[in-house]
């Protein structure tokens, strides 16, 4: 599978950017116009598609590089965010029971978005406060 690196390795990074795109739209939709259509199935079945694609390439980048969580500790830390992320954006969206506290969510989903792909590109936990160190 290595001779796929480049091409998956894009896949996956346009996958992460679409994906942080149609939660940014969706929230904005939401949050700002009140519109139904972010919580639309269409909508909502895209972004399922788009994340589908994001975890299954990245599972294929882990099983090339051999890069694991628990032994490679920016990975480790991008898992967990990840995890974090997917609640935050959750009660963001839906669960949250004001809307005050649902854009509170997103917004704090969109700083830990952000953060996780700051991790990524640094290759360390610290990700963008690398810099000040």
């Amino acid at each position: 599978m290595i001779e796929f690196y480049f091409e998956i390795r894009a896949v996956h990074i346009g996958s992460v950017i679409l994906s942080g795109l149609i939660f940014f739209l969706r929230g904005v939709g939401l949050h700002a116009f009140k519109a139904s259509w972010p919580m639309a199935a269409p909508v909502r079945f895209t972004s399922y598609t788009v994340d589908t694609v994001l975890l299954t390439s990245a599972m294929m980048l882990t099983v090339i590089l051999q890069q694991y969580p628990l032994a490679d500790h920016w990975l480790t830390v991008k898992v967990a965010l990840l995890i974090i992320y997917i609640v935050l954006g959750a009660y963001g969206l839906k669960y949250a029971k004001t809307p005050r506290a649902r854009l509170g969510f997103w917004l704090a989903a969109l700083a830990l978005y952000l953060y996780i792909v700051s991790v990524a590109r640094a290759h360390d936990p610290l990700g963008v406060f690398t810099l000040l160190l």
